[in-house]
């Protein structure tokens, strides 16, 4: 029988970055379905809980996802340009925001065809990994598409001309992930218990295996 998961994630999170392409290779090695779960990250979100706080935790998070990535072996590099417009000095959110609505619209897209996970790890790598610059140019997301199966026009076109609904189905996404009893990213729900974090995806196997996941 074929086990369901959510997963809730961000494409600014560098942490959900270093979670999708292991959580993809699960789901094919496992009888096992992983639904994309796009959230709007919480500089979007909520910019009034992003600034509260230490101001040691935005950096710690860039000390800390360099390492990680280095200790499994991901390539990685902070993004050019950063999926949300915003100055880190500062940490100012500019008005405008050109990519992170974009990109979560074409997840959500992705998820409606079945290829969320595929379209979240391909895309991904691209924005993440320090492979190109400008990402948001050329054809660098329309090849992630192709090699995730996904047509990148038609997923542009949809991103644009339902906006609204897709919007809807991002911040329901939010809501459920909030009701799980979680907040942030990446998080995998099972069976309604969430798993939070790019190192507990042994603890959530463990766990999915417990409910008898078996290798396909």
């Amino acid at each position: 029988m074929t086990l369901q998961a959510d997963l809730f994630f961000s494409f600014r999170s560098p942490y959900s970055y270093l979670a999708v392409g292991r959580y993809r290779a699960m789901a094919e090695e496992y009888d096992l379905a992983i639904a994309l779960r796009t959230v709007l990250p919480i500089a979007i979100r909520d910019p009034s809980i992003l600034f509260t706080g230490s101001p040691n935790v935005g950096r710690y998070i860039f000390i800390d996802a360099a390492r990680s990535a280095q200790m499994l072996g991901i390539p990685y590099r902070w993004p050019r340009p950063d999926p949300v417009v915003q100055n880190l000095m500062t940490r100012e959110i500019a008005a405008e925001q050109p990519h992170i609505h974009r990109l979560c619209r074409m997840g959500q897209a992705a998820e409606r065809r079945g290829k969320g996970l595929a379209f979240a790890d391909e895309v991904s790598q691209v924005i993440w990994s320090g492979s190109v610059d400008d990402w948001h140019l050329g054809d660098h997301i329309a090849e992630a598409c192709a090699r995730a199966g996904l047509d990148f026009a038609e997923l542009e076109a949809e991103a644009a001309a339902d906006a609204a609904a897709l919007d809807a189905e991002i911040a329901a996404n939010q809501s459920a992930l909030e009701a799980a009893g979680h907040w942030g990213v990446p998080t995998l729900v099972f069976k309604g218990e969430p798993f939070f974090g790019q190192d507990r995806i042994e603890m959530a196997l463990w766990r999915m295996e417990q409910h008898g996941l078996t290798r396909r």
